[in-house]
């Protein structure tokens, strides 16, 4: 299923294959292509490429257990989700974490979480609010 981009992403990743299924499983999206280093999902017009951090720069990164959150970038994914409460049960299942029920906002008629993957990067998910 290899759509037509209008937007996509490229996170990189110490564990990529981990890093994959926990986006696949947290959205919608779906593997379309895997080679050795990366993984592409794709949905609806975006792709995002998980793609492998050189073994050098790898090594001198530490990922907590469970994984902290790092906030010192200005780059916050969001993704569109069925359900905040179904993504937060997945991301648990897969290595991240969302925010508890209580933190969860409304934005632009939708109902926001925050977030982060198995690795930290921060996230976000948004359901349409009816």
């Amino acid at each position: 299923m290899s759509t037509q981009m209008s937007a996509g992403a490229v996170v990189y990743a110490i564990d990529v294959k981990r890093m994959a299924a926990f986006y696949a499983g947290v959205t919608e999206l779906q593997e379309t292509r895997s080679e050795p280093g990366s993984i592409v999902l794709e949905a609806s017009g975006f792709q995002l490429v998980v793609h492998a951090i050189p073994p050098d720069i790898a090594a001198q990164i530490q990922i907590a257990t469970p994984p902290r959150r790092r906030e010192d970038t200005p780059i916050k994914l969001v993704f569109a989700v069925r359900s905040v409460a179904a993504a937060r049960a997945a991301a648990g299942l897969f290595g991240g974490e969302l925010d508890a029920e209580e933190n969860v906002w409304e934005f632009q008629g939708s109902r926001v979480c925050d977030g982060h993957d198995p690795e930290g990067n921060v996230i976000q998910v948004r359901e349409h609010a009816p």
